[in-house]
């Protein structure tokens, strides 16, 4: 019985980390991802380089992100809506 409720337990932890970090990288209303147009530190989330915002280390690495204005994204030089 302790066994059953340990995987429980830990699916319950799992489920609520899995939806909690959806609503962290869920998008504004009204905004969209864009890449490669990030200056160092100012990127909006993590890639497969890190997992925090604020960590870009060069201005414009092809990964990095940030949200802005819906039909922004196609107007910037380099950049690549996500």
């Amino acid at each position: 019985m302790k066994n059953l409720t340990t995987i429980f337990s830990s699916a319950f932890i799992a489920l609520s980390m899995g939806l909690l970090s959806a609503n962290a990288i869920a998008g504004k209303p009204g905004f969209e991802k864009c890449q490669g147009i990030v200056k160092a530190g100012m990127n909006d989330c993590g890639t497969s380089k890190h997992a925090c915002a604020g960590m870009a280390k060069v201005d414009g690495d092809a990964e990095e992100w940030v949200y802005v204005p819906e039909g922004t994204c196609a107007k910037l030089a380099g950049a690549v809506k996500k």
